[in-house]
Protein backbone atom coordinates (compact mmCIF):
# COMPACT_ATOMS: atom_id res chain seq x y z
CA UNK A 1 0.00 0.00 0.00
CA UNK A 2 1.26 3.32 -0.65
CA UNK A 3 2.58 5.91 2.35
CA UNK A 4 -0.66 7.79 1.38
CA UNK A 5 -2.76 5.45 3.38
CA UNK A 6 -5.18 4.99 0.10
CA UNK A 7 -6.77 1.47 0.51
CA UNK A 8 -8.89 0.11 -3.12
CA UNK A 9 -11.11 -2.19 -3.08
CA UNK A 10 -13.91 -3.71 -4.22
CA UNK A 11 -17.30 -1.83 -3.39
CA UNK A 12 -19.93 -2.92 -0.51
CA UNK A 13 -23.06 -2.14 -0.41
CA UNK A 14 -22.25 0.37 2.69
CA UNK A 15 -20.55 2.63 0.05
CA UNK A 16 -23.52 3.63 -1.66
CA UNK A 17 -24.05 6.81 -0.02
CA UNK A 18 -20.47 8.14 0.20
CA UNK A 19 -19.83 7.08 -3.55
CA UNK A 20 -23.13 8.98 -4.70
CA UNK A 21 -22.00 12.01 -2.55
CA UNK A 22 -18.71 11.35 -4.06
CA UNK A 23 -20.09 11.54 -7.66
CA UNK A 24 -22.41 14.49 -6.55
CA UNK A 25 -18.62 16.29 -5.68
CA UNK A 26 -17.24 15.14 -8.92
CA UNK A 27 -20.22 16.74 -11.43
CA UNK A 28 -20.76 13.43 -12.46
CA UNK A 29 -24.47 12.62 -12.09
CA UNK A 30 -26.85 13.69 -14.68
CA UNK A 31 -30.80 13.95 -14.40
CA UNK A 32 -31.85 11.26 -16.54
CA UNK A 33 -29.08 8.72 -14.05
CA UNK A 34 -30.69 7.52 -11.13
CA UNK A 35 -27.02 6.96 -9.46
CA UNK A 36 -29.10 4.32 -7.28
CA UNK A 37 -30.05 2.48 -9.99
CA UNK A 38 -26.64 3.36 -11.61
CA UNK A 39 -25.44 0.91 -8.98
CA UNK A 40 -27.64 -1.52 -8.47
CA UNK A 41 -27.50 -2.50 -11.74
CA UNK A 42 -23.80 -2.56 -11.70
CA UNK A 43 -23.99 -5.22 -8.58
CA UNK A 44 -25.72 -7.53 -10.85
CA UNK A 45 -23.28 -7.41 -13.58
CA UNK A 46 -19.51 -7.93 -12.65
CA UNK A 47 -19.54 -6.34 -9.44
CA UNK A 48 -15.68 -7.15 -8.59
CA UNK A 49 -15.17 -4.44 -11.50
CA UNK A 50 -16.59 -1.87 -8.76
CA UNK A 51 -13.95 -0.35 -6.98
CA UNK A 52 -13.86 2.76 -4.40
CA UNK A 53 -10.57 4.25 -3.37
CA UNK A 54 -10.38 4.62 0.87
CA UNK A 55 -8.72 7.00 2.85
CA UNK A 56 -9.19 7.13 6.82
CA UNK A 57 -12.41 5.28 6.29
CA UNK A 58 -13.70 8.03 3.69
CA UNK A 59 -14.40 6.85 -0.05
CA UNK A 60 -12.19 9.26 -1.85
CA UNK A 61 -12.32 7.46 -4.86
CA UNK A 62 -14.20 5.18 -7.46
CA UNK A 63 -14.37 3.28 -10.89
CA UNK A 64 -17.09 1.64 -11.96
CA UNK A 65 -15.72 -1.04 -15.05
CA UNK A 66 -17.36 -3.26 -17.40
CA UNK A 67 -15.80 -5.97 -20.32
CA UNK A 68 -18.45 -7.31 -22.80
CA UNK A 69 -15.71 -9.41 -24.02
CA UNK A 70 -14.73 -7.61 -27.05
CA UNK A 71 -14.09 -4.13 -25.07
CA UNK A 72 -13.53 -3.19 -21.52
CA UNK A 73 -15.64 0.50 -20.46
CA UNK A 74 -14.81 2.55 -17.41
CA UNK A 75 -17.33 4.33 -16.32
CA UNK A 76 -18.13 7.00 -13.19
CA UNK A 77 -14.01 7.15 -12.17
CA UNK A 78 -14.43 9.73 -9.80
CA UNK A 79 -12.00 10.78 -7.66
CA UNK A 80 -12.48 13.48 -4.86
CA UNK A 81 -11.83 17.06 -5.31
CA UNK A 82 -9.52 17.63 -2.27
CA UNK A 83 -7.55 14.22 -3.34
CA UNK A 84 -6.86 15.17 -6.86
CA UNK A 85 -3.06 15.37 -8.47
CA UNK A 86 -2.03 12.69 -5.90
CA UNK A 87 -1.94 9.93 -8.78
CA UNK A 88 -5.35 8.65 -7.26
CA UNK A 89 -6.63 8.59 -10.55
CA UNK A 90 -3.66 7.08 -12.19
CA UNK A 91 -4.20 4.13 -9.08
CA UNK A 92 -7.51 3.10 -9.92
CA UNK A 93 -7.13 3.32 -13.73
CA UNK A 94 -4.15 0.94 -13.02
CA UNK A 95 -6.08 -1.15 -11.30
CA UNK A 96 -8.74 -1.39 -13.52
CA UNK A 97 -7.04 -2.00 -16.31
CA UNK A 98 -4.92 -5.05 -14.38
CA UNK A 99 -8.48 -6.25 -13.78
CA UNK A 100 -9.61 -6.54 -17.38
CA UNK A 101 -6.40 -7.54 -18.36
CA UNK A 102 -6.76 -10.27 -16.14
CA UNK A 103 -10.34 -11.09 -17.85
CA UNK A 104 -9.08 -11.41 -21.05
CA UNK A 105 -10.16 -7.66 -22.11
CA UNK A 106 -7.76 -6.25 -25.21
CA UNK A 107 -8.85 -2.60 -25.41
CA UNK A 108 -10.40 -0.28 -22.64
CA UNK A 109 -12.80 2.59 -24.13
CA UNK A 110 -14.16 5.08 -21.93
CA UNK A 111 -16.45 8.33 -22.79
CA UNK A 112 -15.52 12.16 -21.93
CA UNK A 113 -18.66 14.29 -21.82
CA UNK A 114 -18.03 17.26 -24.26
CA UNK A 115 -16.66 20.26 -22.75
CA UNK A 116 -14.66 18.38 -19.84
CA UNK A 117 -11.21 19.40 -20.77
CA UNK A 118 -9.77 18.25 -17.89
CA UNK A 119 -10.34 15.44 -17.66
CA UNK A 120 -9.37 14.35 -21.38
CA UNK A 121 -5.74 16.00 -20.12
CA UNK A 122 -5.62 13.41 -17.40
CA UNK A 123 -6.38 10.47 -19.56
CA UNK A 124 -3.96 11.69 -22.62
CA UNK A 125 -1.01 11.67 -19.90
CA UNK A 126 -2.29 7.97 -19.38
CA UNK A 127 -1.55 6.88 -23.13
CA UNK A 128 -5.39 6.88 -23.78
CA UNK A 129 -5.83 8.35 -27.69
CA UNK A 130 -9.26 9.59 -29.38
CA UNK A 131 -10.58 6.76 -31.74
CA UNK A 132 -12.50 8.18 -34.60
CA UNK A 133 -16.07 7.16 -33.56
CA UNK A 134 -18.98 8.58 -32.76
CA UNK A 135 -21.37 6.98 -30.07
CA UNK A 136 -24.88 7.07 -30.96
CA UNK A 137 -26.99 5.96 -27.29
CA UNK A 138 -31.23 4.66 -27.02
CA UNK A 139 -32.62 4.69 -23.51
CA UNK A 140 -34.12 1.49 -22.84
CA UNK A 141 -35.78 2.02 -19.44
CA UNK A 142 -36.00 5.70 -18.00
CA UNK A 143 -34.82 6.53 -14.40
CA UNK A 144 -37.18 8.79 -13.83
Amino acid sequence: MPSDGVILRRFEEADEPAVIALWHACGLTRPWNDPVKDIRRKLDVQRDLFLVAERDGRVVGAAMAGYDGHRGWVYYLAVHPEARRTGLGRRLMDRVAADLKAMGCPKINLMIRGGNDAVAGFYDALGYGTDAVAVRALRLIPDD
